[in-house]
């Protein structure tokens, strides 16, 4: 992360704030304010650690990360999934590490971000662990209320890491589990595909790093970390839960409070002058980090119907979840209907979906108003579909998860294309 972060005071806006500011509160009100500068908290009034929050708040950040443009992000993020690379540079954390100790989050600058909160929230950790069935290795990033000075709860969504502990429950066992700050986005990116079981993220990680990434051995249990800031060793309990929630969702509006795992922790590792990753809730960098991986599974629905599909886009105005703009070269009349349909099945929390043209920008929310204005008649381009079911995040869905979905075919009429030319684009 340190590296990327000389990448971005070279080429974007970092802001550097000498102000004491404390973790309660003040730093969310703050990373408000400079929704896509990068800014690094230089004075906790709770701790001598740094803050860094904003690396990867905007898509140029992402993808300058992952070594491409923006437009080249959803085809980056496919082929780093369908190539995962094996790791091969390895180095024990006593190397790596300068400090090692007892577990004490009071050290930790950990934020709590808006009043309501169940408390202090720790929001850019990454929890490594092993199927303990298979030994394959999963890493995936979850939200972790802190409980006390070496525990913590995190919600676990079932998937991958929600079955592993599962297969250790069933056991009695409690699940050994690591969890890294402070990594390089491209890292962080890789930890919030969608990829198979048997997957490791973390080769998923090496693709983007092409191939040279390194993974430090922890101390205490049996797994392999990412280069992070600060490092957390510890296990998910067998049969114990506590209160998770109140948090602020994608949304910008409070989840659930859930009874969700205890870890506790047994060691930590710091590296000098510790810089600890930051990520507001409902912010730039939350929406972004979670809804763009979904865009190639989107992709990948639209082209098995429409080949010529050009890209796919979850909006910031629409959560990174709930809305998605998608841009094809027609062929066909009813192209565009056949889009919706493939959009709506592949990411089923997907609540509106808008089909434009090639000429259209899906990365310009005015462009695409611009299609919605000039190529749609609402009784014949827009599909409603009712009592289907929706995500958890909508405040909108009914008790039972349905919502209604919409799609909008803002495309051209291929046999009246010359009443569309964009003039403006010709000359």
């Amino acid at each position: 992360m340190r590296e990327f972060l000389k990448t971005l005071k070279d080429d974007y806006r970092v802001l550097e704030i000498d102000n004491e500011v404390s973790t309660y509160l003040q730093i969310c009100e703050i990373m408000r304010r400079y929704p896509r500068d990068t800014l690094i908290f230089q004075n906790i009034k709770e701790t001598e650690m740094n803050i860094v929050s904003g690396i990867c708040n905007t898509r140029e950040k992402i993808a300058r990360s992952i070594g491409v443009e923006v437009p080249g992000i959803t085809k980056r993020i496919v082929e780093a999934t369908e190539h995962p690379i094996s790791i091969e540079n390895y180095q024990d954390a006593k190397n790596f590490f300068e400090i090692s100790k007892n577990p004490d989050l009071k050290e930790v600058p950990v934020p709590t971000y808006y009043k309501k909160d169940g408390g202090p929230y720790i929001t850019a950790g990454v929890i490594i662990a092993k199927d303990p069935d298979t030994g394959v290795r999963n890493a995936s990033i979850h939200r972790m209320l802190v409980l006390g000075e070496d525990r913590l709860t995190p919600r676990i969504v079932p998937r991958h890491l929600f079955t592993y502990h599962q297969r250790a429950e069933s056991n009695d066992e409690p699940l050994e589990i690591a969890i890294a700050i402070g990594i390089h986005p491209a890292t962080l990116l890789a930890t919030t595909t969608s990829v198979s079981i048997a997957t490791d993220e973390l080769e998923v990680a090496n693709n983007f790093h092409n191939g040279e990434m390194g993974l430090v051995k922890c101390e205490t249990v049996d797994l392999e970390v990412p280069e992070c800031e600060i490092l957390l060793e510890g296990k998910i309990l067998a049969h114990e839960r506590a209160e998770e929630g109140p948090f602020v969702d994608l949304t910008d509006t409070y989840d659930v409070v859930r009874h969700e795992p205890v870890i506790q922790l047994q060691k930590v590792h710091y590296r000098e002058n510790a810089i600890y990753h930051a990520i507001m809730p409902a912010g730039n960098e939350h929406k972004l980090l979670q809804g763009l991986p979904q865009e190639p599974r989107i992709f990948q629905a639209v082209q098995n119907t429409v080949p010529t599909v050009k890209n796919v886009v979850l909006t910031e105005g629409g959560c990174c979840w709930l809305h998605a703009a998608v841009s094809i070269q027609k062929q066909t009349q009813g192209d565009g209907k056949n889009v919706i349909m493939a959009a709506l099945a592949a990411h089923p929390s997907l609540k509106h979906c808008v089909v434009v043209d090639e000429d259209v920008d899906v990365f310009d929310s005015e462009d695409l108003e611009y299609a919605m204005a000039t190529r749609v008649k609402g009784d014949e381009d827009i599909i409603i579909v009712p009592l289907a079911r929706g995500s958890s995040l909508d405040p909108c869905a009914a008790l039972d998860g349905t919502t209604t979905k919409v799609g909008i075919d803002a495309t051209k009429l291929l046999d009246k294309e010359e009443k569309f030319e964009r003039v403006s684009q010709s000359l």
